[in-house]
Protein backbone atom coordinates (compact mmCIF):
# COMPACT_ATOMS: atom_id res chain seq x y z
CA UNK A 1 0.00 0.00 0.00
CA UNK A 2 1.32 3.55 -0.83
CA UNK A 3 -0.13 7.11 -0.12
CA UNK A 4 -1.41 8.30 -3.49
CA UNK A 5 -2.78 12.00 -1.92
CA UNK A 6 -4.16 14.06 0.57
CA UNK A 7 -7.62 13.95 1.34
CA UNK A 8 -9.21 16.98 2.86
CA UNK A 9 -11.36 16.24 6.29
CA UNK A 10 -14.07 18.25 4.51
CA UNK A 11 -14.28 15.20 1.82
CA UNK A 12 -14.05 12.55 4.22
CA UNK A 13 -16.96 14.20 5.96
CA UNK A 14 -19.02 14.48 3.08
CA UNK A 15 -18.14 11.08 2.10
CA UNK A 16 -19.07 9.58 5.39
CA UNK A 17 -22.40 11.24 5.41
CA UNK A 18 -23.26 10.14 1.71
CA UNK A 19 -23.40 6.91 3.11
CA UNK A 20 -25.02 7.99 6.04
CA UNK A 21 -27.99 9.92 4.50
CA UNK A 22 -30.61 6.47 4.61
CA UNK A 23 -31.22 6.54 7.92
CA UNK A 24 -33.65 7.66 10.00
CA UNK A 25 -32.00 10.49 11.47
CA UNK A 26 -32.26 12.16 8.21
CA UNK A 27 -36.08 11.52 7.58
CA UNK A 28 -37.35 15.09 8.64
CA UNK A 29 -34.84 16.96 6.39
CA UNK A 30 -33.66 14.68 4.20
CA UNK A 31 -35.20 16.42 1.20
CA UNK A 32 -33.49 20.07 2.38
CA UNK A 33 -30.10 18.65 2.36
CA UNK A 34 -30.14 16.09 -0.15
CA UNK A 35 -28.79 18.34 -2.82
CA UNK A 36 -25.94 19.82 -0.63
CA UNK A 37 -25.07 16.02 0.55
CA UNK A 38 -25.18 14.20 -2.80
CA UNK A 39 -23.59 17.34 -4.79
CA UNK A 40 -21.01 18.32 -2.45
CA UNK A 41 -19.52 21.84 -3.08
CA UNK A 42 -16.62 21.70 -1.05
CA UNK A 43 -15.18 25.22 -1.29
CA UNK A 44 -17.90 26.26 0.54
CA UNK A 45 -17.29 26.45 3.98
CA UNK A 46 -20.58 27.14 5.19
CA UNK A 47 -21.45 24.03 3.38
CA UNK A 48 -18.80 21.90 5.19
CA UNK A 49 -20.03 22.68 8.64
CA UNK A 50 -23.32 21.90 7.94
CA UNK A 51 -22.35 18.74 6.81
CA UNK A 52 -20.34 18.16 9.73
CA UNK A 53 -23.49 19.31 11.76
CA UNK A 54 -25.49 16.74 10.19
CA UNK A 55 -22.91 13.69 10.09
CA UNK A 56 -22.62 14.71 14.04
CA UNK A 57 -26.02 13.56 14.35
CA UNK A 58 -24.70 10.08 14.85
CA UNK A 59 -21.25 9.88 14.18
CA UNK A 60 -20.41 12.53 16.76
CA UNK A 61 -19.12 10.03 19.04
CA UNK A 62 -17.08 8.70 16.72
CA UNK A 63 -15.79 11.42 15.34
CA UNK A 64 -13.93 13.25 18.36
CA UNK A 65 -12.20 9.91 19.42
CA UNK A 66 -10.17 10.78 16.01
CA UNK A 67 -6.93 12.18 16.83
CA UNK A 68 -6.46 16.11 15.76
CA UNK A 69 -3.49 15.11 14.04
CA UNK A 70 -5.09 12.09 12.18
CA UNK A 71 -4.36 13.31 7.95
CA UNK A 72 -6.56 11.36 4.88
CA UNK A 73 -4.84 10.07 2.16
CA UNK A 74 -6.60 8.04 -0.92
CA UNK A 75 -4.07 4.81 -1.16
CA UNK A 76 -2.86 2.89 -3.78
CA UNK A 77 -4.47 -0.37 -2.31
CA UNK A 78 -3.66 -4.48 -3.16
CA UNK A 79 -5.07 -7.59 -2.26
CA UNK A 80 -2.53 -8.40 0.05
CA UNK A 81 -2.75 -5.52 1.84
CA UNK A 82 -6.12 -6.99 3.34
CA UNK A 83 -4.43 -9.32 5.76
CA UNK A 84 -3.45 -6.38 7.90
CA UNK A 85 -7.35 -4.81 7.75
CA UNK A 86 -9.35 -5.47 10.68
CA UNK A 87 -13.24 -4.92 10.64
CA UNK A 88 -14.99 -2.21 13.09
CA UNK A 89 -14.69 -4.09 16.94
CA UNK A 90 -18.43 -3.36 18.07
CA UNK A 91 -21.77 -4.33 17.68
CA UNK A 92 -22.37 -7.07 15.32
CA UNK A 93 -19.17 -7.79 14.27
CA UNK A 94 -18.13 -9.10 18.08
CA UNK A 95 -20.46 -11.61 17.18
CA UNK A 96 -18.73 -13.11 13.74
CA UNK A 97 -15.32 -12.31 15.19
CA UNK A 98 -15.18 -13.88 18.34
CA UNK A 99 -11.93 -11.94 19.06
CA UNK A 100 -10.59 -12.47 15.72
CA UNK A 101 -11.27 -9.28 14.02
CA UNK A 102 -9.11 -9.67 10.89
CA UNK A 103 -11.41 -8.79 7.65
CA UNK A 104 -10.21 -12.07 5.12
CA UNK A 105 -11.47 -14.20 8.93
CA UNK A 106 -14.90 -12.98 8.88
CA UNK A 107 -15.29 -12.53 5.60
CA UNK A 108 -14.30 -16.53 5.25
CA UNK A 109 -16.57 -17.26 8.52
CA UNK A 110 -19.70 -14.92 6.41
CA UNK A 111 -18.90 -16.94 3.51
CA UNK A 112 -19.61 -20.63 5.55
CA UNK A 113 -23.04 -19.23 6.25
CA UNK A 114 -24.28 -18.37 2.54
CA UNK A 115 -25.52 -22.21 2.08
CA UNK A 116 -26.89 -22.88 5.53
CA UNK A 117 -30.46 -23.28 6.31
CA UNK A 118 -30.82 -20.52 8.48
CA UNK A 119 -28.04 -17.98 7.76
CA UNK A 120 -27.72 -14.85 9.57
CA UNK A 121 -29.03 -11.66 9.11
CA UNK A 122 -25.48 -10.11 8.42
CA UNK A 123 -24.50 -13.64 6.21
CA UNK A 124 -27.35 -12.53 3.85
CA UNK A 125 -26.59 -8.73 3.59
CA UNK A 126 -23.04 -9.42 2.54
CA UNK A 127 -24.17 -11.84 0.40
CA UNK A 128 -26.95 -9.54 -1.46
CA UNK A 129 -23.81 -6.92 -1.38
CA UNK A 130 -21.82 -9.33 -3.38
CA UNK A 131 -24.35 -9.49 -5.90
CA UNK A 132 -24.13 -6.39 -6.28
CA UNK A 133 -21.23 -5.06 -6.53
CA UNK A 134 -20.26 -7.93 -8.84
CA UNK A 135 -21.95 -5.78 -11.36
CA UNK A 136 -20.45 -2.20 -12.56
CA UNK A 137 -21.67 0.70 -11.37
CA UNK A 138 -20.12 3.36 -8.81
CA UNK A 139 -17.06 2.97 -7.04
CA UNK A 140 -17.46 3.44 -3.07
CA UNK A 141 -15.35 4.86 -0.65
CA UNK A 142 -14.48 2.85 2.50
CA UNK A 143 -12.69 4.45 5.20
CA UNK A 144 -9.51 2.99 7.24
CA UNK A 145 -7.87 4.48 10.43
CA UNK A 146 -4.21 3.60 11.40
CA UNK A 147 -0.60 4.76 12.32
CA UNK A 148 0.30 4.52 9.49
CA UNK A 149 0.46 2.51 6.22
CA UNK A 150 2.35 0.13 7.09
CA UNK A 151 1.03 -1.38 10.22
CA UNK A 152 -2.64 -2.48 11.24
CA UNK A 153 -5.53 -0.74 9.80
CA UNK A 154 -9.50 -0.80 11.26
CA UNK A 155 -12.04 -0.13 8.82
CA UNK A 156 -14.17 2.98 10.50
CA UNK A 157 -16.63 3.10 7.48
CA UNK A 158 -17.74 0.78 5.10
CA UNK A 159 -17.05 -2.64 6.77
CA UNK A 160 -19.95 -4.38 5.09
CA UNK A 161 -18.72 -3.37 1.66
CA UNK A 162 -14.83 -4.21 2.34
CA UNK A 163 -15.54 -8.00 3.37
CA UNK A 164 -17.65 -8.49 0.91
CA UNK A 165 -15.47 -7.13 -1.67
CA UNK A 166 -12.96 -10.09 -0.20
CA UNK A 167 -15.04 -12.22 -1.69
CA UNK A 168 -14.67 -10.85 -5.16
CA UNK A 169 -11.87 -11.90 -7.97
CA UNK A 170 -9.13 -9.36 -6.48
CA UNK A 171 -9.30 -7.47 -10.12
CA UNK A 172 -13.23 -6.74 -9.57
CA UNK A 173 -12.95 -5.91 -5.73
CA UNK A 174 -10.15 -2.93 -6.87
CA UNK A 175 -12.74 -1.45 -9.43
CA UNK A 176 -15.89 -1.72 -7.19
CA UNK A 177 -13.84 0.30 -3.68
CA UNK A 178 -11.96 3.34 -3.25
CA UNK A 179 -9.90 3.11 -0.08
CA UNK A 180 -8.84 6.08 1.71
CA UNK A 181 -7.11 6.31 5.56
CA UNK A 182 -6.88 7.97 8.44
CA UNK A 183 -3.11 8.02 9.54
CA UNK A 184 -1.71 9.32 12.83
CA UNK A 185 0.98 8.49 15.30
CA UNK A 186 -1.51 8.65 17.93
CA UNK A 187 -3.99 6.33 16.74
CA UNK A 188 -3.61 4.22 19.79
CA UNK A 189 -5.45 6.64 21.55
CA UNK A 190 -8.62 5.73 19.80
CA UNK A 191 -10.76 3.27 21.26
CA UNK A 192 -11.94 2.22 17.82
CA UNK A 193 -8.90 1.64 16.61
CA UNK A 194 -7.07 0.33 20.25
CA UNK A 195 -9.85 -1.06 22.89
CA UNK A 196 -7.85 0.04 25.81
CA UNK A 197 -8.60 1.14 29.32
CA UNK A 198 -7.03 5.30 28.67
CA UNK A 199 -8.90 5.11 25.51
CA UNK A 200 -12.17 3.60 27.08
CA UNK A 201 -11.41 6.49 29.61
CA UNK A 202 -11.03 9.23 26.79
CA UNK A 203 -14.19 8.21 25.17
CA UNK A 204 -16.33 8.04 28.44
CA UNK A 205 -14.76 11.77 29.39
CA UNK A 206 -16.16 12.89 25.88
CA UNK A 207 -19.44 11.60 25.96
CA UNK A 208 -19.72 13.77 29.41
CA UNK A 209 -18.21 16.93 27.90
CA UNK A 210 -20.23 16.85 25.12
CA UNK A 211 -23.70 14.99 26.70
CA UNK A 212 -25.35 18.33 25.16
CA UNK A 213 -24.20 17.93 21.55
CA UNK A 214 -24.43 21.46 20.05
CA UNK A 215 -22.38 20.79 17.21
CA UNK A 216 -25.44 18.73 15.74
CA UNK A 217 -27.76 22.34 15.22
CA UNK A 218 -27.62 23.07 11.85
CA UNK A 219 -29.38 26.07 11.67
CA UNK A 220 -26.20 28.54 12.20
CA UNK A 221 -24.67 27.25 9.19
CA UNK A 222 -28.15 27.59 7.11
CA UNK A 223 -27.39 31.17 6.04
CA UNK A 224 -25.83 31.45 2.71
CA UNK A 225 -25.90 28.04 1.85
CA UNK A 226 -28.84 26.85 -0.76
CA UNK A 227 -30.06 23.95 -0.15
CA UNK A 228 -33.85 24.10 -1.01
CA UNK A 229 -33.18 24.34 -4.92
CA UNK A 230 -35.52 22.16 -7.04
CA UNK A 231 -33.65 18.68 -7.47
CA UNK A 232 -32.49 18.03 -10.69
CA UNK A 233 -32.54 14.76 -12.76
CA UNK A 234 -28.81 14.24 -12.00
CA UNK A 235 -29.64 14.73 -8.13
CA UNK A 236 -32.46 12.21 -8.14
CA UNK A 237 -29.93 10.20 -9.90
CA UNK A 238 -27.23 10.62 -7.05
CA UNK A 239 -29.83 10.46 -4.28
CA UNK A 240 -30.73 6.99 -5.12
CA UNK A 241 -27.18 5.70 -5.78
CA UNK A 242 -26.39 7.00 -2.60
CA UNK A 243 -29.37 5.37 -1.14
CA UNK A 244 -28.01 2.29 -2.67
CA UNK A 245 -24.87 2.41 -1.57
CA UNK A 246 -25.44 3.32 1.87
CA UNK A 247 -27.85 0.91 2.57
CA UNK A 248 -25.84 -1.70 1.34
CA UNK A 249 -22.96 -0.88 3.30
Amino acid sequence: MKRLERVSEDEIISEFLRAEFYQKEFDKDRRQFEQIVYHPNLENDAESSLRRALLYRRRATMWRELPPDTQWYEVDFCPDDSARVNVFPRAQWRAVARGNFRAEFVAEKIRTQFNSASPTPLALKIQALLSLMEHEGPRSTVMLIGLDENRPLTLLEGNHRFVASLLLPPEIMLRRIRIVCGLSPHMEDCCWYKTSLPSLSHYLKNRIKYFWNREADVSRWLPGVETSRPASTSTLAGTAAGASSAKSD
